[in-house]
């Protein structure tokens, strides 16, 4: 296939150009910085593009088969103020309106639009599935906004497939890079109460359902990016505590995460205890379904 991916220098992104190339995918890679990028996206052409400069250079979309859209401002690079929940919001919904635009012209065969877990907004204990409905928070209302930006795909006869994220742990970056300096210090711990679920996924499986989605025909619509095995924000610290060698017995109360970090606490706090049913009904394998698993391959 040829492939085009948007958010290429992206932690997911970086992976998934390599991986594409790996199995012999023509990968197409954009970027707001091309020249950099060249050095991190070895064997993809690099071409440069900005989410919210308008639709995608003219003629990129030509002859390609699948579009892999990731781009997107990120989500835990600082405090909610209003300006960022604007640029948070924006990025996605307008960034996405500018690639279906162009997919609207050239028509790929599909189009594959992450999306997040933040969809459901919190859920307690509730297992959450692709036909779960949206919550009402703030990140959900992105998620609806965004998904519904991407959906209308479909009305230009091209499959269209949302992906909703998870937790992606990974080396190198994403949100296990934030989390390890307390715990290295031995001063981690769990949040909150630590009964909130979270939905996690390996990189490697993340990039996988990624390419499994763009390769399987009859995949269309919301795809639970996540381990089949959701855990615990307690089961979580003591998990990574554990594969660390270190202590994980100092928590952070709710109420001082707010003060810490913000509106932003809501997507730490936030329980979503997601089962992946697309996945596993289409045959995915998952490298790393334990959490465990998972913490050892990156640490080893």
């Amino acid at each position: 296939m040829r492939i085009l991916i948007t958010g290429a220098t992206g932690f997911i992104g970086r992976a998934l150009v390599a991986e594409a190339r790996r199995r012999d995918h023509a990968v197409v890679a954009l970027s707001r910085d091309p020249e950099r990028a060249k050095d991190a996206l070895r064997g993809a052409r690099v071409l440069g593009w900005d989410p919210m400069s308008g639709p995608l250079p003219p003629g990129v979309t030509e002859g390609i088969d699948a579009v892999i859209h990731l781009a997107g401002e990120n989500v835990g690079a600082g405090r909610w103020t209003r300006k960022r929940m604007a640029a948070i919001r924006a990025s996605r919904v307008a960034g996405t309106a500018n690639v279906v635009e162009s997919v609207a012209r050239s028509r790929p065969r599909v189009f594959v639009c992450a999306s997040a877990t933040g969809w459901y907004g919190h859920r307690g204990d509730e297992v959450l599935t692709e036909e779960s409905p949206a919550g009402h928070d703030f990140l959900a209302g992105v998620c609806r906004a965004w998904e519904a930006e991407a959906e209308k795909a479909v009305a230009h006869g091209v499959r269209c497939v949302r992906v909703r994220t998870g937790v992606v742990l990974g080396k190198g970056g994403g949100a296990l890079d934030k989390m390890l300096t307390p715990f290295r210090m031995n001063v981690g711990g769990r949040l909150g109460s630590g009964k909130q679920w979270m939905s996690w996924i390996h990189l490697d499986d993340i990039v996988g359902l990624f390419l499994h989605a763009a390769e399987t025909p009859s995949i269309a619509g919301p795809m639970l990016g996540v381990s089949p095995l959701p855990v615990t924000n307690r089961e979580f610290t003591r998990t990574l505590g554990r594969t660390l060698g270190k202590w994980t017995f100092l928590p952070m109360p709710g109420f001082m995460l707010r003060v810490v970090v913000g509106k932003m606490a809501e997507v730490l706090l936030g329980s979503q205890r997601c089962d992946p049913t697309v996945a596993k009904r289409t045959g995915y394998a998952f490298r790393y379904p334990t959490l465990e698993g998972a913490l050892r391959q990156i640490f080893a």
